[in-house]
């Protein structure tokens, strides 16, 4: 019989799927790059992605300018990363209500 994988308490959150979903675009993204091109910017989107949406926003703002990830690319990761950012809100606005 197998026994059903445990689901921690953070990966049912909405806003923690959405992050998934937002890092596996960025990702995808990042595969179409050519290789040792812009690599000091990747290996930073890569690691801020996982600690700060803020600094991947300003990193996708970077990526627009340089014509590296295109309008309508940013477009969608913008309103991705609006998503998450009321979502993170939110749930911060709601565990400090908790604690009140």
């Amino acid at each position: 019989m197998r026994q059903e994988a445990f689901i921690y308490p953070f990966e049912k959150l909405d806003v923690w799927r959405m992050a998934v979903d937002f890092a596996e675009k960025i990702l995808e993204l990042l595969e179409n790059i050519p290789p040792n091109k812009h690599l000091r910017l990747i290996s930073q989107i890569l690691y801020v992605a996982e600690g700060s949406l803020y600094e991947t926003i300003t990193m996708i703002e970077i990526f627009r300018r340089r014509k590296i990830f295109d309008e309508s690319t940013c477009l969608v990761l913008r309103n991705l990363s609006e998503d998450i950012d009321r979502k993170l809100n939110g749930l911060r606005n709601s565990l400090a209500g908790r604690h009140v």
